[in-house]
């Protein structure tokens, strides 16, 4: 069965670690929507810029893009923020159903997640931004990151499997 499967939420939610494993356990691909903007929008985020949505339209064009072409194959797992539900529109333009897997926690659980990695070019001074800008989806399966990943993915799968009985 085709899946077509984003992980979401605000920066530090777990999004990549998260879609990693479900991707494995479903045997699907594995994309992580961070590696497709362009060097305009990293070199704002290094530069403690949030991001506004003429900087997200083309990165998001090219995602819708990166959905259309895995519903023609096994599916894929996409960790990405859509933060806004215009820009769940652009991704979901090309393709039948999205299963929308919200990612939640608290401002304080996830600035301090962030403070602790390494690497990344999302730094926790714009993560007030992130949480202003979050339109929280209606829809979807909504998981609260105060447990253990494991816990994560098998109440994901379960959600899953109940949605498409």
């Amino acid at each position: 069965m085709k899946k077509i499967i984003i992980i979401m939420g605000v920066s530090g939610c777990g999004k990549t670690t998260i879609a990693k494993l479900l991707a494995t356990e479903l045997a699907i691909q594995f994309c992580d929507a961070d590696d497709f903007h362009p060097k305009s929008n990293i070199t704002k985020l290094k530069n403690n810029t949030p991001l506004n949505d003429d900087d997200r339209k083309p990165w998001l064009e090219t995602l819708s893009m990166l959905i259309k072409e895995s519903s023609k194959f096994n599916g894929i797992v996409l960790a990405c923020s859509a933060l806004k539900e215009s820009y769940r529109k652009i991704l979901s333009k090309y393709t039948g159903k999205i299963e929308w897997i919200y990612l939640t926690g608290s401002f304080e659980t996830i600035n301090k997640r962030i403070e602790n990695r390494e690497q990344h070019f999302m730094k926790s001074i714009l993560l007030q931004s992130q949480f202003d800008t979050l339109e929280i989806p209606s829809y979807g399966i909504h998981i609260d990151i105060e447990q253990e990943e494991k816990e994560i993915i098998t109440e994901i799968i379960e959600k899953l499997r109940a949605n498409n009985a």
